[in-house]
């Protein structure tokens, strides 16, 4: 079985972008108003910006250590 490799899913914009999809499709089948689908999916893309940001800095402070980082594959780098 695969292992995830959530540093990579969750620094993926597609990632995201997919979540805020789903959360603000549901909220329009549950009729909720407009503002509120809007302020939701502009906190998920806010939030994810962090969770990126944190992990990247967290990446090149490790490599900045000397610390080896396991370097992604190019096909799988051509997916995002």
């Amino acid at each position: 079985m695969n292992k995830i490799d959530w540093k990579r899913k969750l620094t993926s914009r597609k990632f995201w972008l997919a979540v805020v999809a789903f959360v603000t499709g549901i909220m329009v089948a549950f009729k909720v108003d407009a503002e509120t689908v809007e302020a939701v999916g502009g906190l998920i893309m806010s939030g994810a910006a962090v969770v990126a940001y944190i992990i990247g800095e967290g990446l090149a402070d490790a490599a900045n250590a000397g610390y080896i980082i396991e370097e992604v594959p190019e096909e799988a780098s051509e997916e995002n």
